[in-house]
């Protein structure tokens, strides 16, 4: 995984509530289509008209927003079935970083486990980012700092963030502390050898 420390990007408003897993990325499109083609069919309902050309009216193909690697949604980001695709569709078509004041909650899990990084801030916060977005502004996220644009912060648990810096999953996570887990379980052997067989 990429790990994830600051990045400068285009940010794209995304208001739409209550977007799916399902919008983001088709249930038929999770067999048999390779990881690194969803990307390409993200969104693909509202962001291609039914001959298959780009509607120019979704946000993601207009000029200003092409190659936007944040997205300011709105509330209830990713809720629905627990598809991890929805998070790969999305990173495959280059997003980094999701702002939104809530989202589903395995979605959002999903979204660390592949460096995805999801900000959570209250609908106040969210809108003013949102107008910005609007207004064609670069955002400046920095995960070390914790911070939107030098001054707005934003809240990850530690375990999370670390995860995020170091570019690990969970497991990663955990296999990073294999000689600790070693010594535990050498001193463990030596002190009731007979659990072990």
């Amino acid at each position: 995984m990429e790990p994830f420390k600051k990045l400068s990007a285009i940010a794209a408003p995304f208001p739409q509530k209550n977007v799916d897993t399902d919008f983001i990325i088709r249930v038929e499109r999770c067999t048999g289509t390779p990881r690194e083609q969803l990307g390409s069919h993200a969104f693909e309902m509202a962001r291609f008209l039914k001959d298959g050309s780009p509607d120019p009216d979704f946000v993601l193909n207009q000029p200003r927003y092409r190659g936007a690697q944040i997205l300011v949604c709105g509330e209830f980001f990713g809720t629905g079935s627990s598809r991890e695709m929805a998070v790969w569709a999305l990173a495959g078509m280059g997003i980094r970083c999701l702002i939104a004041p809530s989202f589903g909650q395995i979605f959002y899990g999903n979204c660390f486990q592949n460096g995805l990084l999801p900000i959570v801030l209250p609908s106040t916060q969210v809108d003013a980012l949102m107008k910005q977005a609007e207004a064609g502004k670069t955002f400046d996220v920095d995960l070390e700092a914790q911070r939107i644009n030098g001054a707005q912060p934003f809240e990850i648990s530690a375990r999370r963030r670390k995860m995020m810096l170091q570019g690990l999953d969970e497991l990663g996570l955990t296999l990073a502390m294999e000689p600790e887990i070693a010594a535990f379980e050498a001193a463990d052997r030596a002190r009731r050898p007979w659990i072990y067989p």
